[in-house]
């Protein structure tokens, strides 16, 4: 939920003890898995396919705050702003992921959406998991983005109180950017600073304190779809095809021509031609058949409909 508007809501009895007694959720151990190094195989995949039912169901108790977010993310976009997202760890790997993804999928700018990793590009193939202790090394690099109060800084931690992330949401603020929270844990240090409180409660993980395991997951999931809705809504998607694809490869080129294929009645002869007088710009592609004009002119009409294709072919 949005900070300073509803306030830090607690949903159980068993969540408020947690509070009280100062400790991660992330932390407990869980009862259905003390046996584990007693198990088969075959047991461990069932129990863990088990708790990873648990996940979906988390994430779905924090959609109406999550829409909300995507819809103020969409509006900064399109003004200008940035989306980051700043984490240690799996947390920042995962983030790290979904940003370089958006360029690919979405034909995003490659400073558009951008992931921060404690300690940086080494830090992703080598743990590194000591640099996430180091609050003012996470503001200091918040602070050579140069933030501005269209952007957007969402801040991903397990336990939420990670203090390099800490740091960054910290310095966010004060340039004036909008911060949210995606936590595994309630009533968190990282939660309580931030605008937004994406609490996604999956429970203890089967290996103890392992939150790259049901954590982890959980916030793929929510990445997933902070990162395509937004794109969806900013116009990169036609029905639910990807028509912003970056087509730099053999396989992405057939996709294009499938999509373009999906979309218009065109021949695979003329489809290929086509896409190859855009360059490979579907979009483009699309509005030179539909609209029976060259390149340019498809270019301009985009250009005039911020790039909907929606709003020309209809």
């Amino acid at each position: 939920m949005k900070r300073n508007e509803q306030g830090l809501e607690e949903k159980t009895v068993a969540k408020n003890d947690h509070q009280e007694r100062g400790e991660e959720i992330t932390e407990d151990r869980n009862p259905d898995s003390e046996d584990l190094d007693c198990l088969s195989a075959r047991e461990i995949v069932e129990l863990m396919n088990q708790e990873d039912k648990k996940v979906a169901e988390a994430v779905a108790e924090v959609k109406s705050e999550l829409a909300e977010l995507i819809t103020e993310i969409t509006a900064k976009m399109e003004e200008g702003g940035r989306l980051f997202y700043v984490g240690a760890g799996t947390s920042g790997r995962l983030g790290v992921i979904d940003a370089v993804e958006c360029g690919p999928t979405f034909s995003i700018e490659p400073n558009k959406v951008i992931g921060i990793l404690a300690g940086g590009e080494e830090a992703f193939f080598q743990a590194r998991e000591g640099l996430e202790d180091d609050f003012e090394s996470g503001a200091a690099r918040l602070k050579e983005e140069n933030l501005q109060p269209q952007d957007v800084v969402v801040g991903i931690a397990a336990s939420g109180r990670t203090p390099y992330v800490l740091g960054a949401l910290t310095a966010a603020r004060e340039e004036g950017a909008l911060t949210a929270a995606l936590v595994c844990t309630l009533n968190s240090k990282l939660a309580q600073i931030a605008d937004y409180q994406l609490e996604v409660i999956v429970g203890p993980e089967v290996l103890t304190g392992s939150t790259r395991l049901k954590a982890g997951t959980a916030q793929k999931m929510v990445l997933n779809m902070i990162s395509t809705t937004v794109m969806v809504k900013l116009g990169k998607a036609y029905s639910n095809l990807m028509v912003d694809l970056k087509a730099t490869n053999n396989k992405l080129k057939e996709r294009a021509l499938k999509i373009f294929q999906e979309i218009s009645a065109i021949s695979t002869e003329r489809a290929e031609k086509l896409l190859k007088k855009a360059d490979y710009n579907l979009k483009e592609a699309v509005v030179m058949f539909e609209r029976e004009c060259d390149f340019q002119q498809a270019q301009k009409l985009l250009q005039q409909k911020d790039n909907n294709l929606r709003e020309i072919i209809g």
